[in-house]
């Protein structure tokens, strides 16, 4: 069985469980905690950075969320995530990346590092200023996923694709960590918590 080493606000993390979830996959967490860098996980991963998919009656180890998404495109044919002609599923790539990296640097990232990680370990107060661009950006996020949606069925055309499922891992994080306003937003919000309704999340 598939071992997948996760951390639980981790949003590649929460991106590769949810695709594994809709595609059946199964396996088993096993947490770890970024602060603690064990010696085991870095001979696993030498980033030190979840997540990591491991079988490992196969020998196998898969590291990085973009990767593993791939792999399990081309390994498993149920619930396929990267679909449609080649356009479409560039452009599901297109918004992996948006999410994966802009979102990520934007929104999610800030709001870890201030609410998570400084009263984790380094014992500090959160800056207001930070969290406060932190969550103008992520207004401008939701700005964007409310023009998709008026647009579109899903964020990525007409079906369920990876793009749905890289956007809601980066919005749970941040919707966690009190970064999202929603007022405003009722195309973005109605987007979500039909994502959120969905039995592999």
């Amino acid at each position: 069985m598939w071992q997948l080493y996760q951390f639980p606000l981790c949003p590649f993390s929460r991106k590769v469980q949810l695709a594994m979830n809709e595609k059946g996959v199964s396996y088993e967490l096993v947490r770890e905690n970024p602060w603690e860098g064990t010696d085991a996980f870095f001979a696993l991963n030498p980033a030190g950075r979840t997540p990591v998919l491991r079988e490992r009656d196969k020998g196998l180890v898969l590291i990085d969320s973009k990767a593993i998404c791939e792999y399990l495109e081309e390994t498993v044919e149920a619930s396929p995530l990267v679909l449609g002609s080649a356009a479409q599923r560039a452009e599901i790539r297109r918004l992996v990346a948006l999410f994966d990296e802009n979102f990520f640097a934007d929104v999610t990232h800030p709001l870890m590092h201030e609410r998570m990680r400084k009263r984790l370990i380094t014992r500090q107060s959160p800056d207001s200023q930070i969290l406060r661009a932190a969550m103008r950006l992520a207004h401008e996020h939701l700005d964007y996923i409310d023009w998709l949606t008026d647009n579109r069925r899903w964020l990525a055309g007409a079906q369920l694709s990876l793009a749905d499922f890289a956007a809601a891992a980066q919005i749970s994080v941040a919707d966690y960590l009190e970064g999202i306003d929603w007022k405003g937003h009722d195309g973005a919000r109605g987007w979500y918590r039909v994502m959120k309704s969905r039995p592999s999340f």
